[in-house]
Formats: structure tokens, sequence, C-alpha cells
């Protein structure tokens, strides 16, 4: 992931605040907090890490699918990458 060093820091800081947000919903559950608290902390996560997929993807379909000196038969493994990929994701 050479094409996301450029904006390494601002995905380290994602995955630091999703990492806050799972121990969070961890101590939640050794508490027994409220159910809708917990719902409403993994929601979050939910939006935080497709925010952080959005990112990533989008980085990696701009360096590998955007470039135009890429031949055609990597850009069309570069497809298939991304195309198992989401299917991946959405399932």
């Amino acid at each position: 992931m050479s094409h996301t060093l450029q904006g390494n820091k601002k995905l380290l800081t994602r995955v630091k605040r999703i990492k806050g947000q799972a121990e969070a919903i961890e101590k939640a559950l050794t508490q027994s907090g409220e159910c809708s608290a917990v719902l409403q902390q993994i929601a979050a996560i939910r939006g935080a890490v497709n925010g952080l997929m959005s990112e990533v993807l989008e980085d990696h379909i701009r360096e590998h699918l955007g470039a135009a000196d890429v031949p055609p038969q990597q850009r069309d493994d570069d497809v298939d990458e991304v195309i198992a990929l989401l299917r991946s994701y959405m399932k």
C-alpha cells in the first residue's frame, strides 16, 4: 500500500479512533451498559470502518486504475481485485 503512505497519518488516526470505539464497547459490555448506548457505539464503529474503507479504496482505485501508464492486462487484474474486494466487503 505504498500509495497510502502520503495519507498514512490520517489513516492511522482513523484506526486509533476505531480502536477507542471498540474499547468503549468492550467496557460497556463488561459493565452491563445500556443496550441503546452499546448499539449506538456499534453503529459509530460501522460508520468509521466504512469511512476508512472508502478512503483506502478510493486511493487504491486512483493509484492503480487511474494511472495512464498501466498496461491493459494489469488494469484488468486490478479491476478484478477491486471487484473481489467489494464483493467480500459487502457480504
